[in-house]
């Protein structure tokens, strides 16, 4: 894998880290536009990098704090082609509940069972009850 520029690759996490203070004051439109220069900043092509996966992750988790489902499922669908994206739980669940929330439940599903089977219902812990719950009739209703 190639190495990115060490003053491009602390630029990057430094926008990464303001857009992450100003998404936990709920500041998501603030946070996206930190997150999007970081975007800016990684060189083509994008889906090499780390730092994409990282970068769109943050993005995806913005626009579901923000109630921008359909966004998030771009942003996250996405991140699903850079580095160590496949088999992310994180991303796995963010999706999923973009998904959920456009009503596309059984991709949804799809999303939330992998979330599940990597991490487990831990990684539900601090979500709205109503994902984990989806998820038990859908596989409840697989049996």
């Amino acid at each position: 894998m190639k190495e990115m520029e060490d003053k491009i690759h602390e630029e990057i996490k430094s926008l990464s880290q303001s857009g992450d203070t100003l998404a936990e004051e709920g500041k998501y439109d603030e946070a996206l536009t930190e997150y999007w220069n970081a975007f800016n900043l990684i060189p083509e092509p994008k889906n090499e990098w780390k730092a994409t996966t990282w970068v769109l992750a943050a993005i995806g988790d913005a626009n579901f704090l923000g109630k921008d489902y359909e966004a998030g499922i771009d942003n996250l669908s996405n991140a699903m082609y850079c580095p160590d994206a496949i088999g992310n739980p994180f991303l796995h669940l963010r999706l999923g509940q973009c998904l959920f929330e456009m009503e596309f439940l059984d991709q949804a599903a799809d999303e939330l069972i992998r979330a599940y089977a990597l991490e487990g219902e831990e990684l539900f812990s601090e979500d709205d009850p109503k994902y984990l719950d989806f998820l038990r009739t859908r596989i409840e209703s697989s049996k």
